[in-house]
């Protein structure tokens, strides 16, 4: 096991040190200023440099395995875009210099707004929130604002079932009460169940399209319609845009607010907290209520304007997760419009190749087509007290990040895998052997080896309710 710099700290040893005989002119009051050392490690340059490379073999990145994760597309992201991120002009400015000195960021952010308009069909957006579910939660209060404005009162949300894991959180902690909604056998929505909730109490429904079961939702028109006809506003969650984009657009669907997961759908390493983005759309009526500041082109000269008296206000520091946007921009503008439709179209043929290669050993409870995404749940065919998580710890020995499991909650022992479009055919085939040699053949002719998993790895198999009950943030020794 790698020990921790503290434990290869020595005095007698450095690091390559600059001195900078450069005096500072700045003025720093003494009662500001470390009267202490830092207590940092002291250690080889070399063992420095070994440490951190040895670290990084024993995780698992894009750059070494495939990441089979459902629901939280693991795609490729081009270096290209992590270059571009870190070019001067965007890396080193600052959130408080005045408008006049990024007038760069800013029409990027201006440029990014109206590109996801395109791919969305919403007419304006907010860049500011920094992840999916702070997305949800600013469309959310966008919803409350708005029948607040026409005094209207309606307290509830309808979240199905089959929606993406944090809606029913997001809602909750915007103030509104949560009407469940059960999908159908085939996981999609019933227009007539949606319509039996329907009454004035109801201020939007909040869907994931397609579901997470994979699943592209036949009657949302019809849904649309009646939501409509009711006053209730329809709310996306761009989770999955990765299976639409240029060839269905949310806000042609009838669809009223959205948000865009960009580390999920327009390259940005997702994952491990952060970072993250998660853009906020609005059809025309809904734009006085998105965050400040809003990002203007006057007279060809940018600005940001804080003065929308009927905006929710910020909902994060400065404007979000600034390189993240810089990378989607990067992103979009690289592949133009066939090229994010072609992304698309080959992320749904992945992930229908790999159900057909499963469909006849293995259970699809929402049938033998999918999206972008797919659900098995191989509880028939289980032997010997093994169940999924176990699964999931093998595949870590034989190289590959566990997928999703036991998500949506609505499937008995879910796997849930989405390939993306970026991994090619051999590594989907791959994929597909080791899952089902580990389900057909390990865990019924050697289920200690599946049970006892992971053995190969740094770690072993950990007692993860003690770790999520008690969790060890901080080194004691």
């Amino acid at each position: 096991m790698e020990k921790l710099l503290n434990e290869i700290s020595s005095e007698c040893k450095a690091a390559f040190n600059v001195n900078c005989d450069v005096e500072s002119d700045l003025n720093i009051p003494q009662n500001y200023k470390r009267n202490a050392d830092l207590g940092l490690p002291c250690v080889a340059e070399n063992d420095l440099l070994r440490h951190f490379t040895n670290l990084s073999r024993k995780n698992y990145a894009l750059s070494t395995t495939f990441y089979p994760l459902g629901s939280c597309t693991m795609k490729y992201n081009p270096l290209i875009n992590e270059k571009i991120a870190g070019f001067d002009g965007f890396n080193c400015i600052h959130p408080s210099q005045p408008a006049e000195t990024i007038q760069g960021a800013l029409e990027l952010i201006h440029n990014l707004e109206k590109d996801l308009c395109e791919v969305s069909g919403m007419d304006y957006f907010s860049l500011q929130p920094a992840a999916g579910a702070q997305g949800e939660f600013a469309g959310l209060l966008i919803i409350a604002k708005y029948f607040k404005s026409i005094k209207q009162k309606r307290t509830k949300i309808i979240v199905p079932d089959s929606a993406h894991g944090t809606n029913p959180a997001s809602a909750a902690y915007a103030g509104f009460e949560i009407m469940p909604l059960k999908s159908e056998s085939d996981g999609s929505l019933s227009a007539q169940k949606v319509k039996e909730l329907l009454t004035p109490e109801v201020a939007a429904i909040m869907l994931t399209v397609p579901n997470t079961l994979g699943v592209f939702e036949k009657e949302i028109s019809e849904i649309a319609k009646a939501s409509h006809e009711n006053g209730t506003l329809l709310y996306y969650d761009g989770a999955n845009l990765n299976a639409l984009m240029g060839m269905v657009r949310p806000g042609d669907l009838g669809f009223d607010v959205i948000h865009i997961n960009l580390h999920k759908t327009f390259s940005t390493p997702h994952g491990g907290g952060g970072p993250g983005a998660g853009p906020v759309g609005v059809k025309a009526f809904l734009e006085h209520f998105l965050p400040v500041p809003r990002v203007e082109n006057k007279n060809s000269k940018f600005v940001l304007n804080y003065k929308k008296s009927k905006s929710i206000g910020k909902v994060r520091a400065f404007f979000g997760n600034f390189p993240v946007l810089v990378k989607a921009y990067a992103y979009i503008k690289a592949l133009g419009a066939k090229g994010l439709k072609n992304a698309s179209v080959q992320a749904v043929l992945n992930a229908n190749y790999m159900l057909a290669k499963f469909k006849d050993k293995i259970n699809v409870p929402a049938g033998s087509r999918c999206m972008h995404e797919f659900v098995l749940s191989p509880k028939s065919v289980l032997q010997n007290g093994v169940r999924t998580v176990d699964i999931a710890k093998r595949l870590l020995d034989y190289g590959y990040y566990a997928p999703t499991v036991y998500f949506p909650l609505i499937v008995e022992e879910a796997i849930m895998i989405e390939p993306t479009e970026t991994e090619s055919k051999e590594t989907l085939d791959k994929f597909v052997e080791t899952l089902n040699k580990i389900i057909l053949d390990e865990a019924v002719n050697e289920p200690h080896k599946v049970k006892d998993a992971p053995v190969n790895t740094p770690v072993k198999r950990l007692n993860e309710v003690e770790a999520a009950r008690k969790p060890i943030l901080k080194w004691s020794g």
